[in-house]
């Protein structure tokens, strides 16, 4: 930087702010935040014509804001108010979107009123932002007051001027804030209004009515949506077919759910794992599990890129369906497809091994699992004491109590119930020895 600028004069070229300017912005891009600063605070010592304007301010607190270094950003903003340059619609964009990230959406709020106050005016970009941001933190009441601020500005002739209106983007961020609310009357009350005000629904639009549908067990009105797509031409992408496939499995609407896999087939649509999953794992809710498996042997056989997920469907699946031998073979040759049991998977084979009687193999299978670096979850333990519990095997039961001690993972209500339930009996009386301290008063007279 220092040799750009001592040569410069060497060319009889004499550094302005539009030379500083490109200097600011090419340190920003290259994460030389630091060496921006530096600069600016030089420009400021020097004084002259070359001072910081509100450009070279809004270059470097954008340059923070990329590195993740909120505070900083704030911190030249104050600076910039206090040398008396007055921020722009630029400058309190990038202090909002840095405070929305920052999940300090009150603050970033009072800036957006303080735009108002100040005669400045948002663009929709960042209406769109903090009403997003809001929507996320479920705080849609508030993302409708700035929506409605929003449409109100539109009105204002100067405001429709420079564009300031919702758009699509924005409506599909109310929709979606509604309906993680499940206030669905809203989610169609804001469609119908998009649309009756010339806007044209997207696949993200689309896609969300989809799932709020589905998710409310409306799934001919998600048929529907999914039809008027097509219609309109709106091409549908893999996360709306898979969208909906996964509403008709959850509604037991299996034919269905077959042949809109099949159009999606004809359709030639590239399907990804996290589509197979929902497909193999809706066939094996409804009672399809032969045809899960082929369709699992099939993806086996084409060196689909397959997921632990994959295998934790299927050995759910056989399990539940008594194939205990399909499901331990498929168990053992996880490692070698270079995958490793999670969690859930290892829970449901130690919990059948624990529902059989396997008690010492269940054992092993815990001591395995902490081995290769799977750590249990407080899920986990309190369902192996259950079930411990209800074959009235309290020794092994006090183990995996101290083991949830340790963790410092909470007794559930249900474990605690049937442990005081269990304890209150006489024939259990002699292996209150085996539990931890803590439990030995439970069922106690």
């Amino acid at each position: 930087m220092d040799i750009v600028l001592q040569r410069m004069p060497e060319f009889k070229c004499i550094p302005d702010v539009f030379s500083y300017a490109i200097l600011l912005k090419g340190l920003c891009e290259e994460k030389r935040t630091e060496e921006a600063l530096e600069l600016i605070r030089m420009t400021v010592d020097e004084g002259g014509s070359c001072e910081p304007n509100v450009v070279s301010y809004n270059t470097v607190i954008d340059g923070f804001h990329r590195k993740g270094e909120v505070g900083r950003a704030n911190n030249l903003f104050l600076e910039m108010l206090g040398r008396g340059i007055l921020p722009d619609v630029v400058t309190y964009a990038s202090i909002i979107s840095g405070m929305c990230k920052a999940q300090a959406m009150d603050k970033a709020e009072e800036l957006l009123q303080r735009m108002f106050d100040e005669g400045i005016y948002p663009n929709t970009v960042l209406f769109s932002t903090i009403i997003g941001h809001l929507c996320k933190e479920g705080r849609v009441m508030e993302a409708q007051n700035i929506f409605d601020k929003m449409l109100l500005s539109s009105a204002n002739t100067r405001m429709l001027h420079i564009g300031v209106k919702p758009n699509v983007f924005t409506y599909n961020t109310m929709i979606d804030g509604y309906f993680l609310t499940g206030k669905m009357d809203e989610v169609s009350k804001l469609f119908d209004t998009m649309v009756s005000i010339g806007l044209k629904p997207d696949v993200v639009t689309y896609t969300t009515l989809i799932d709020c549908y589905s998710k409310n067990r409306r799934i001919d009105d998600a048929l529907a949506v999914l039809n008027e797509m097509l219609e309109k031409k709106v091409h549908p992408c893999v996360i709306t077919y898979s969208t909906m496939l996964h509403g008709l499995f959850q509604n037991g609407r299996t034919v269905a759910a077959k042949e809109l896999f099949l159009r999606m087939v004809d359709s030639r649509i590239h399907m990804d794992i996290w589509t197979h999953n929902i497909i193999l794992g809706g066939l094996c809710t409804n009672n399809c599990v032969d045809e899960a498996l082929r369709m699992f042997q099939s993806l086996c056989s084409t060196n689909s890129q397959l997921d632990i997920r994959t295998y934790t469907i299927m050995i759910r699946a056989l399990l539940k369906g008594g194939r205990k031998e399909e499901a331990m073979n498929l168990f053992n040759g996880i490692t070698s497809k270079g995958l490793v049991p999670n969690v859930v998977t290892y829970s449901l084979m130690i919990e059948n091994l624990i529902e059989e009687g396997s008690l010492e193999e269940a054992d092993d299978l815990f001591l395995s699992m902490e081995k290769n670096g799977c750590a249990a979850d407080c899920r986990m333990l309190n369902a192996m004491i259950r079930m411990l519990l209800r074959k009235g095997e309290v020794p092994r039961a006090g183990a995996y109590l101290s083991e949830l001690d340790e963790r410092n993972f909470p007794l559930e209500a249900s474990t605690a119930s049937l442990l005081i339930a269990l304890m209150s009996e006489e024939k259990y009386q002699q292996y209150r020895r085996f539990l931890p301290d803590k439990y030995q008063s439970f069922g106690g007279s």
